[in-house]
């Protein structure tokens, strides 16, 4: 059996350890990120949707930094919302702070009903570049 080579960023082991699954996983040279959320450190909901977004960047930062990657490194990425029609507009307005500049990644966008009382969740593969410490 082949050992996975998991990424975990400083600090929530708790919450990838009682939610059985790992924060990012290593695998000919992509990093493949578990959906982060804007959880905070008791693991319960943001409850501000903006701050809730920002957070979720934070944490899906931590882990491609762990990993020694940015998010300029990020080629695809999968967003979910509760409710898109509602909260689309005001998310899209936290998103530009991080997303950085042109070219940006792909992007698949879904809707959803429920996560586990959250209102966005951001999953990313990202290039490991090849000068990182890995």
């Amino acid at each position: 059996m082949t050992t996975r080579d998991v990424v975990f960023p400083p600090g929530r082991h708790a919450l990838y350890e009682r939610n059985r699954y790992s924060p990012a996983v290593r695998s000919d040279g992509l990093l493949f990120v578990s959906g982060q959320v804007g959880s905070r450190d008791d693991g319960s909901p943001e409850p501000d949707l903006r701050k809730q977004v920002a957070l979720a960047f934070e944490n899906l930062n931590a882990v491609l930094k762990a990993a020694g990657c940015t998010f300029d490194d990020v080629v695809d990425v999968t967003v979910f919302i509760v409710d898109p029609a509602e909260k689309f507009e005001t998310i899209w307005e936290v998103v530009p702070t991080y997303w950085g500049e042109a070219p940006f990644p792909n992007i698949t966008c879904v809707g959803v009903t429920w996560l586990y009382g959250f209102d966005f969740e951001i999953k990313v593969i990202a290039k490991v570049p090849a000068d990182a410490d890995c």
